[in-house]
């Protein structure tokens, strides 16, 4: 595909709640889509309820724009450009169905995620695994809760790529009357610090369910925005305001809305869930949960002082108390 026709057909991967938003935003912009989801009778229902069935049910789509398939070979077949939207658990379960060649395709990583256990980044696996051109991988991130974009309230995304127009032009099919697009080229800053920001808003999520007070949350972002920048600038060091939109203001909205379920289970395990049972209890896959432990593997080697991911790690992995390691974490705030 000759750059000038970037991004070319589009192929949306995943039937979650941030798939459904971000096709809602491709459609908007007038284009046809491709969409793999694993279920075919999820499809079905798609097709005839003219909605997602379990996700943003609220939201209409023209059926007639789309072309559903269960099949990934197809859609990867058939499109120039894949946005990547499942969770970070279930990728490579999708990604090693793979078997036509998506070494010349475009990949657009909506994923606030990274790859468990092999703890590498979205963008990283496709390149080393797939033998993508690393100035056809983009990401897409917030701060903006599929929720809202849904709702038709003013968000605002961040397109990443080293590749500044390839950035611009996949831009341009996401923006809209209420949806903004900023463009950056630090791709692998973004990626962290949307992994990040989950474990952080789960150290929230907690604070909350243990009635901590709003003062302590205060004191544990204002902590976390420097930790998130100690780490992202030890792994990968480049020129970036970490005060910017995609750093400082998605982990705010993940750390304090109502519709963060990272913060939504940490609030249960705060409030005497056992990890177990809040996993349970949540409707959808808390990432946070996973980063946690990928960004401590990666820590052991960067050596970044990381108290709060530490804290967290401790709660969900090592079943330490809560209350005692949100107490151990308030002693090394500044």
């Amino acid at each position: 595909m000759d750059s000038s026709d970037f991004p070319g057909r589009i192929g949306v991967m995943g039937g979650g709640s941030w798939a459904t938003a971000l096709a809602k935003l491709l459609l908007d912009s007038n284009r046809r889509i491709s969409w793999y989801m694993r279920r075919d009778d999820r499809i079905e229902e798609f097709i005839r309820l003219g909605h997602n069935p379990a996700y943003l049910t609220d939201v209409n789509f023209d059926i007639d724009r789309i072309d559903f398939s269960s099949d990934i070979n197809e859609v990867c077949e058939k499109c120039d450009t894949l946005l990547l939207a499942m969770p970070s658990p279930y990728f490579k379960d999708h990604t090693a169905k793979i078997s036509v060649d998506v070494s010349g395709k475009s990949f657009v990583s909506a994923i606030k995620g990274i790859v468990p256990d092999d703890n590498v980044l979205i963008t990283d696996y496709m390149r080393d695994t797939f033998g993508v051109d690393p100035a056809k991988l983009l990401v897409v991130s917030g701060p903006c809760h599929a929720e809202e974009v849904a709702l038709s309230r003013p968000s605002y995304l961040t397109i990443g790529c080293i590749e500044t127009t390839h950035a611009e032009a996949f831009a341009s099919c996401l923006k809209g009357r209420n949806t903004h697009t900023i463009i950056s080229n630090d791709v692998d800053g973004i990626e962290f610090a949307a992994v990040l920001k989950n474990v952080y808003a789960i150290a929230a999520g907690i604070i909350h369910g243990l009635k901590m007070g709003d003062n302590f949350v205060a004191m544990l972002v204002s902590n976390a925005i420097r930790e998130m920048a100690r780490f992202i600038d030890q792994v990968r060091p480049c020129s970036r305001h970490i005060c910017d939109s995609v750093y400082l203001g998605d982990l705010l909205v993940t750390a304090y809305s109502r519709f963060s379920r990272n913060h939504n289970f940490g609030a249960l395990i705060g409030r005497g869930y056992s990890v177990g049972a809040a996993k349970m209890e949540m409707e959808q896959i808390a990432e946070g949960y996973y980063a946690a432990k990928c960004i401590y593997d990666i820590n052991k080697t960067a050596q970044v002082e990381m108290p709060i991911v530490d804290g967290v790690y401790d709660i969900i992995y090592r079943r330490l108390n809560p209350a005692k390691v949100m107490r151990r974490i308030g002693e090394t705030f500044s």
